[in-house]
């Protein structure tokens, strides 16, 4: 009974994010990765009484990179599984081929971000240029008002604008990684998923009959095969890591690394260094190739600067204020100060010392449970 109610809430939620007087007539593009999730959310646009059109974003040969279809989004598989819940759900289903600016705008970023001695997010990179950018040009060309996706996070009108809000469920929120969504994004694009709990959308697939209900979750970032990044890097540019020196943090020369590409800040093992106390990455320099190893103390600090940074509502609300903020995905949101210099940046002050903040990373600020903002950590 409960989910019955739940369900019927979500639906309402769309429409009412829609136009109730032309919710018939109104299309809806629904990106579908084969998952369990835009599955359930392309049942719910349709149950919204919108007309859904399924896509699968073809974005790279899987097998071809020796990763197993099962723990990747976009594998023939996958494919095949979207467009049979489009079938069943009376939709058509197209499948886009965005390998090239996939390859450009996502894996070459990477490769230049770990070159460079950070640690991206690509799934970041993704929803910024694949989600909500060649997306919504395919929705304009196919006369589709929304994009929709499977995404956990909420949209909320409010007279002032569009609000980005967590969702419901706090195990699955992705409001991290839709930081920079702009005010025309959230505008034309739809969340069903955003006030329901995972056991609850896994039970309307299955009440629904859906071949993928009980599809695990991909884990692995999609082209990099069992999280080997450096392989990846290796693959694509054709060019041997050069190897360079394990530095302590007075300067001392320790060892040897492999390249600068196989290591990330807080990194423990791997390092084939022997010492009398656990070390741990706590810099990486490519200006010198060198790889600053310390303890696990040295991996704190409470201050961090971030660059590239978007405002959900197009401008920060204050030069200078109090929020919560977090530096990586699976992090708790933790209190800071945050401060708006004149060029743009921000810098945070945390009231605790924060663990690894990584420069590449994403630091993405919150009221409570609204996004403000985010961007990319400089150091």
């Amino acid at each position: 009974m409960c989910m019955e109610k739940r369900t019927d809430v979500g639906a309402a939620d769309i429409a009412g994010g829609a136009d109730n007087a032309t919710a018939g007539k109104t299309r809806a593009l629904v990106a579908m990765s084969g998952g369990v999730d835009s599955s359930v959310a392309a049942y719910l646009v349709r149950e919204a009484g919108l007309a859904g059109v399924g896509c699968t974003m073809k974005l790279y040969d899987n097998e071809d990179a020796g990763i197993p279809r099962e723990h990747s989004c976009c594998s023939l598989d996958d494919v095949e599984d979207a467009r049979a819940v489009s079938f069943r759900l009376g939709m058509q289903h197209y499948v886009f081929n965005f390998r090239d600016e996939f390859e450009t705008c996502v894996i070459g970023n990477f490769i230049r971000e770990y070159e460079s001695g950070k640690t991206p997010n690509p799934c970041i990179d993704c929803n910024r240029f694949m989600k909500f950018g060649l997306l919504f040009d395919r929705a304009e060309i196919l006369g589709c008002r929304y994009v929709v996706t499977g995404h956990y996070a909420r949209i909320e009108k409010t007279p002032d604008g569009y609000l980005l809000k967590k969702a419901l469920d706090d195990t699955k929120d992705q409001s991290y990684v839709l930081y920079d969504m702009t005010q025309e994004q959230l505008a034309k694009t739809l969340f069903p998923l955003g006030g329901l709990r995972k056991t609850e959308v896994r039970a309307i697939a299955e009440r629904e009959g859906f071949l993928n209900a009980r599809k695990p979750d991909s884990q692995d970032i999609c082209f990099v095969p069992d999280g080997d990044y450096a392989k990846v890097i290796v693959a694509h540019t054709g060019r041997a890591p050069v190897p360079g020196d394990f530095v302590d943090t007075a300067g001392n020369r320790l060892g040897t690394h492999r390249g600068i590409i196989y290591y990330t800040i807080g990194q423990r093992r791997g390092l084939g260094i022997a010492a009398g106390e656990p070390l741990y990455v706590v810099k990486i320099c490519p200006e010198t190739n060198e790889v600053v190893l310390g303890r696990d103390t040295d991996l704190y600090t409470r201050e961090a600067r971030v660059g590239d940074v978007r405002w959900i509502q197009g401008a920060p609300p204050r030069s200078r204020f109090r929020c919560r903020a977090k530096t990586r995905y699976r992090q708790p949101e933790r209190d800071a100060t945050l401060t708006v210099a004149e060029d743009g940046t921000v810098t945070l002050l945390f009231d605790e010392p924060q663990r690894a903040v990584t420069p590449g990373q994403a630091a993405v600020f919150y009221d409570g449970d609204t996004v403000l903002g985010g961007g990319k950590i400089l150091g």
